[in-house]
Parts: C-alpha cells; structure tokens; sequence
C-alpha cells in the first residue's frame, strides 16, 4: 500500500460514507452515515469535516460547490465525490479488514464473537 493510501479508521468511514451517498455526500448526510457506521461509537460533525479536509489534502476525494439554494438560505453545499485514488484507498483498508477478520474467525473460531 502506498503512503497515499494509507488510511486510518474514521477516513476508511468517511470514505465509505461518500461511496454509500454518492450524488447525496455533503458534509451532514456524511456525518450522519459515519455515525451510523460507527455506532455505537459518536463522531464529531467538526471530525468528520477535518477528515474531509485531510482526504481532499491526499488527493483522495474531491468537493465542490452546488448552486445555492433558498432551503439553506441561498447558501451552497459542498458536495464530495470519490477520486480513483480514493477508491482504492477504500478497497486496500477493506481487503486487509477481511484478513483480519479471517485471521481472528480462524483463531477464535464462533466462539470469540
């Protein structure tokens, strides 16, 4: 895995949420779907935005600004989208969870979960 596609957990999320959310990925639906990926753990909204941030700094999603609209007061929502980097960033961090998961199925067979 290259240095770029490194991920941490609450990005592999972020990440997630933006794949799930697609058109619909901007800052709240995003929070809202990380917290409900991540329960019963809580996430900052100011988190989710700093990971954002970061992903957007690593070349890994890109955002852009929607037309504004009178339901927010004629302001815009910034949109996210997936960049290829991005997704394979996302299969990487999915791909090595899975061998987790064989690893620790293996030792602890059913009785562990």
């Amino acid at each position: 895995m290259s240095v770029q596609g490194q991920i941490g957990q609450l990005e592999q999320l972020v990440l997630t949420a933006i794949l799930q959310l697609a058109d619909n990925a901007y800052g709240v639906t995003i929070h809202a779907t990380v917290e409900e990926l991540s329960r019963p753990r809580s996430v900052a909204l100011g988190a989710v935005y700093a990971t954002l941030d970061r992903l957007e700094d690593k070349g890994l999603v890109a955002s852009w600004l929607s037309d504004p609209t009178p339901e927010r007061g004629g302001r815009s929502k910034r949109h996210y989208r997936l960049e290829p980097a991005g997704e394979r960033a996302l299969r990487e961090s999915v791909l090595t969870a899975k061998r987790i998961c064989h690893t620790v199925e293996h030792v602890w067979g059913t009785r562990g979960w």
